[in-house]
């Protein structure tokens, strides 16, 4: 039997079974309150909630996340914003500190690129993503807000590929002297390599911009 990479994902997180792979840093801290449903939440057959992380089309369903890096110079923080159709990093923001503009930004960047209209936004629990400066970036932009469970590693599986990738393409390449120094490797990967180089197992083996690109001309045919 075939099956192609995402089906084996979405299996693997109902049986609750999940690969090793390189650990990111957590970015801890206490969740936040939550200040959107969790609009992806479906009920297996044995009671079991989990949602279900999936799109028909650019801009329906974005992910979102943040990763702390360490340097010489302290900690550096990521936040990726992730179209759920394409794997495609549509936005991102990288700090030396943890706080809600972090994610604001990083959903400013993915708009102003993207123009979505009505797209929902996963993220977990963590204050940044409920925050009233978060809050008002999803109003003002017509954006859908959902949130997942405290503890959720099937909704973070997604997400955690994307840092798992970049842990072990950048971070785990060296030991990074200076935040500056990171964050510029960090820019140049997602920019050049992890939408345009980097061929994905569960989308047949293209890249994530050669993937909307048929999409693109599909729905313009």
């Amino acid at each position: 039997m075939v099956a192609s990479e995402n089906r084996v994902l979405r299996l693997c997180s109902i049986a609750g079974m999940f690969a090793s792979h390189a650990r990111r840093k957590s970015k801890g801290g206490n969740p936040g309150p939550v200040v959107h449903d969790g609009l992806l939440a479906v009920v297996d057959d044995k009671g079991r909630v989990r949602h279900e992380l999936t799109a028909s089309k650019p801009n329906e369903v974005w992910l979102t996340d943040i990763s702390e890096h360490p340097t010489r110079d302290g900690k550096l923080y990521l936040c990726a914003v992730e179209d759920c159709y394409s794997i495609k990093s549509v936005g991102y923001s990288i700090d030396s500190r943890m706080k809600s503009s972090l994610a604001a930004r990083a959903l400013r960047n993915a708009f102003a690129l993207r123009s979505p209209d009505g797209t929902i936004v996963h993220s977990d629990r963590g204050s940044q993503f409920g925050s009233e400066n978060g809050l008002r970036m999803f109003k003002n932009n017509g954006l859908k807000g959902s949130m997942g469970r405290v503890v959720s590693y099937g909704d973070k599986a997604a997400m955690e590929s994307f840092f798992s990738l970049l842990q072990k393409s950048v971070l785990d390449t060296r030991r990074w002297t200076s935040r500056e120094e990171l964050r510029l490797a960090i820019v140049v990967w997602i920019e050049t390599k992890c939408n345009r180089r980097l061929r994905q197992c569960g989308l047949g083996k293209l890249t994530p911009v050669e993937f909307e690109m048929i999409y693109q001309a599909g729905d313009a045919a």
